[in-house]
Formats: C-alpha cells, sequence, structure tokens
C-alpha cells in the first residue's frame, strides 16, 4: 500500500509538471520591441527636469513576434503598435491612461484574438483604460540597431545612440521601458508621429533620445 501511494504521489507531481509545461509552451512569445516617449528619458538634469511636468505623456509602444504561441495560436510574425496618453508624466505610475491598440492587419481572427489577450494581460499597468482597438497594415522592420515601423497614423524610426553612450552614462538615464526588456537599451529617435486624434491630441518628436528597446518575452 506505501509502494503504491508512493507511485501515485510521483505520478500526481509528473503530470503536473506535465501540464505547467503545456501552459509555458502555449504562453511563451519572444521577439523586438521599440518604444517612444514625447519626453527625451536620456538627457541632463536640467533638460530632464524641465520636462518632467510639461510633457511626456505620450507613448508609442510597437511589438515584432518573432516566435511563440499563446493559448494554443502560433503568433510569430505578427506585429502591433499601442499608442499611449495619461494625464501626467508616465513615470507617475498613478496618473490616469487610455490606450489604443493597432493590431496587424494580416492575422486572423484566432491569431488577432490571442495577440489581443496576450498584450492586455501582459501590460495592462501600461496600457491603462484601452478605449480602441482597430486593425491595419503594419510594417515592423528591425536591421542591426535601427527600428523602423509605419501604420496608418502611426510612425517610429529609431537608432541606437553612438557607442552605447547610454550604457556607459547610465545615470542619465531618467525613465524605465513601459514594459520588461531583454538587453534595453537607450535609442535616439530620428522621428516619431501619431496623427489617429483617438486617445489624445497629435503629435510628433525628432531628434531626441527619447526611446527604449530591446527584445521582449511573454
Amino acid at each position: 500500500m506505501k509502494r503504491f501511494w508512493m507511485l501515485m504521489s510521483i505520478l500526481i507531481i509528473c503530470v503536473g509538471a506535465v501540464a505547467l509545461t503545456s501552459q509555458a509552451e502555449n504562453t511563451s512569445v519572444k521577439g523586438d520591441y521599440v518604444e517612444v516617449r514625447t519626453a527625451s528619458v536620456f538627457a541632463g538634469a536640467c533638460h530632464y527636469n524641465g520636462e518632467v511636468t510639461t510633457t511626456g505623456r505620450d507613448a508609442m509602444m510597437a511589438w515584432n513576434v518573432t516566435s511563440g504561441k499563446w493559448n494554443g495560436v502560433d503568433l510569430t510574425g505578427l506585429r502591433a503598435i499601442a499608442v499611449v496618453s495619461a494625464d501626467d508624466n508616465l513615470s507617475n505610475a498613478q496618473a490616469g491612461r487610455r490606450s489604443e491598440l493597432i493590431m496587424d492587419k494580416s492575422a486572423s481572427h484566432d491569431q488577432a484574438v490571442a495577440m489581443l489577450d496576450a498584450i492586455k494581460s501582459r501590460n495592462a499597468d501600461a496600457l491603462g483604460q484601452i478605449i480602441s482597438v482597430r486593425t491595419a497594415s503594419i510594417n515592423f522592420k528591425h536591421e542591426g540597431k535601427t527600428y523602423e515601423v509605419g501604420s496608418a497614423e502611426a510612425a517610429i524610426n529609431v537608432e541606437a545612440m553612438p557607442n552605447d553612450l547610454c550604457c556607459r552614462m547610465p545615470n542619465l538615464i531618467w525613465y524605465s521601458p513601459l514594459v520588461s526588456l531583454g538587453q534595453r537599451k537607450v535609442g535616439y529617435t530620428v522621428k516619431a508621429l501619431y496623427a489617429g486624434h483617438t486617445v489624445s491630441d497629435n503629435w510628433e518628436r525628432a531628434g531626441e533620445n527619447s526611446a527604449f528597446y530591446g527584445s521582449f518575452a511573454f
């Protein structure tokens, strides 16, 4: 009898491990990520203090899935963009946030549902209240340390900072990315544009160190 219960215990543990492994396989998504803010994330103290109370309330986030499934649905090759606007600088976690999600038009119905669920589940705090979800063609080009993202009414063009200056002078980084990133770097925003007029007034930024990029996993 004792041997029987020992075998049953081992069986339960093994079944539980298989279930956890299966769940992890069904909810493991990886890829490239880039984010642009309406305030410099790498700057001198005076520059930071001049912006923190007047701007930095808006951001665009873009995901490019390179591999993985969510709830058993393969999301490889899909892209998404989130446009976020807050009542205060995005460094204030208590500020009210609202967001618009742009989902990849090439996704099937099941893929769109799974991608939306993955983004909402893993980034609820960053997104706040989602007031609009729409589909559109999304281009996401990542070559070396250059990111180009384009869609109707939203565009991002980001390059690496020369000589990884942000890593050699980390005390000048004033914010954290809106999501957890692997190999996080600060990027130079060549140009960023939002013209949707859904979550905020239209805005455009260029020529500043206002971006983060790296790899995401959820």
